[in-house]
């Protein structure tokens, strides 16, 4: 995991060296930097996967082609298998991603399973950058003239730069010669159900997922909510850890008497977890916010109420780990959102998930990537594995749409029936944000610093229009962080705030 930075064209690179300045949060142990074939490639390093010889920027034998990149290829191993002729440097699984450039063209990326962001140049003037399939990982461009600049957070640009700011597409590669071309979609095209008995390949693809993203180096440690889905990556990583001889940790956070820590406890117990418990109270977290917003790097209120708990669980899981296991996008691949029930056509509700999944790149995926990044911790997310991806998106939707008095993600819940205790399994859903204690900490008293006056006032400064008090105080933090960032441009929000 890392913060990369680049630029293709002419350029400076003097002010290139301070945009990589401020992400020695996302890479604290190692920095490189080079000019090639008249780009700039700049990386910082959290040293996961070859701690001693993976220094980046990562180069071919003859350094004619180099690469940064951010995030982690878990098939690495296998490409290197296919890989024949060539002569790897490094055991770094970005440096496959290096190869099948070079050798294959960046549409060879479509056999990369994996979460990324990376830059390629070569001394001859090729040049690439391209993101994972899903936007896991963060890339953002911006272009003045004939220069582009790349870089893994908003604040990294220069005020002068960030008016021209943009998300870099999941799923696609940018070159010179080609423009933006996708090389994979977030949901795989498969045609045809899921074969086999649906329990059983629910199983089976999740486990599966869970210990191909326990690779690395270093520890790796899983969020417990309490939850269905992070308690599901904890069982399945619990018992990976325990064929290995060693105990997995877990984390927890929330105020004293929130519903995610007490749930969170009991599962540890069951799974024999080393267990962290995090609690905060309302004056730490409205201490916290002007930061956790400028982490971020959003004014949603449904992030801002969740990244508070995340920064407070994430600061002390990265003083026992490196990698951490999360339960994002269970709910977008297995309709486990409420208003989901409303859906009663099938092909809507298909729709409604890919909609769902193709988002969250700007989303959730976007305040877990800052939360952990701000303390130099790598999430992981098994659900959206591209295999997991697939199969879910097979899965005939009836599987998936609850019964009039049953609970959601039932599927899930009987595929793991004796991984955890029933009343745990079956435990009713509730938002991070509200099961933390976030929401019942956070709303109220934000909004009583907003003037009814004021909130007409300001609320039409961006369009979307701010949608409540409560969403404007982020925003004022938000815009006092990134003055010249056009949130139409480079942020999504939810539909209710």
């Amino acid at each position: 995991m890392c913060g990369i930075v680049a630029q293709y064209g002419p350029g400076d690179p003097a002010e290139l060296e301070p945009m990589l300045d401020r992400l020695v949060h996302r890479g604290p142990d190692d920095a490189g930097t080079v000019e090639v074939g008249g780009h700039w490639l700049g990386h910082r390093r959290l040293s996961i996967v070859d701690v001693e010889g993976g220094h980046q920027p990562l180069r071919l034998p003859d350094s004619s082609a180099l690469l940064v990149g951010n995030g982690e290829i878990y098939n690495h191993a296998t490409l290197r298998r296919v890989l024949t002729g060539r002569t790897l440097l490094t055991r770094s699984d970005n440096e496959v991603a290096l190869h099948l450039i070079d050798r294959d063209g960046p549409d060879a990326l479509a056999r990369t399973n994996g979460m990324f962001a990376l830059v390629f140049a070569a001394q001859d003037g090729r040049f690439v950058a391209a993101r994972d399939p899903v936007g896991i990982k963060p890339l953002y461009w911006a272009r003045r003239g004939a220069t582009i600049r790349f870089a893994s957070e908003l604040h990294a640009f220069d005020p002068d730069w960030q008016g021209a700011v943009e998300p870099f597409p999941p799923g696609c590669y940018w070159t010179p010669e080609t423009g933006v071309r996708r090389f994979a979609d977030s949901i795989p095209r498969v045609t045809g159900p899921v074969p086999g008995d649906p329990l059983r390949g629910a199983r089976d693809v999740l486990i599966d997922a869970v210990d191909r993203q326990m690779m690395g180096d270093v520890p790796v440690g899983v969020f417990l909510s309490g939850g269905l889905d992070s308690s599901l990556v904890a069982a399945i990583a619990a018992r990976h850890c325990a064929e290995q001889g060693e105990t997995l940790q877990t984390f927890a956070v929330g105020t004293v008497d929130s519903p995610d820590v007490a749930a969170a406890r009991r599962v540890a117990e069951h799974i024999g977890s080393d267990h962290h418990e995090i609690v905060y109270d309302a004056r730490q977290a409205l201490e916290a916010l002007p930061v956790v917003v400028r982490t971020i790097e959003s004014f949603d209120p449904a992030l801002v109420r969740s990244a508070v708990p995340n920064y407070f669980l994430a600061r002390e899981t990265a003083r026992h780990v490196k990698v951490v296991l999360t339960g994002e996008g269970a709910d977008e691949l297995f309709a486990g959102y409420e208003y989901m029930r409303d859906i009663h056509d099938a092909q809507t509700l298909h729709d409604e998930l890919e909609r769902t999944v193709d988002g969250l790149h700007n989303l959730n995926l976007q305040r877990a990537d800052r939360v952990t990044m701000a303390h130099s911790l790598e999430a992981r997310v098994p659900f959206l594995d591209l295999e997991v991806i697939d199969w879910a998106m097979r899965l005939p939707i009836e599987l998936k749409v609850p019964a009039e008095g049953e609970m959601e993600k039932a599927l899930l819940r009987e595929a793991f029936t004796g991984w955890l205790p029933d009343d745990l399994l079956w435990r009713v859903k509730s938002q991070f944000g509200d099961g933390s204690g976030a929401r019942g900490v956070l709303s109220e008293v934000v909004s009583e610093d907003v003037t009814d006056a004021e909130f007409e006032a300001e609320r039409y400064e961006v369009t979307p229009p701010i949608r409540t008090k409560e969403e404007l105080a982020y925003y004022r933090v938000w815009r006092a962080w990134l003055p010249d960032v056009d949130p139409a441009r480079t942020l999504t929000r939810f539909a209710t705030a």
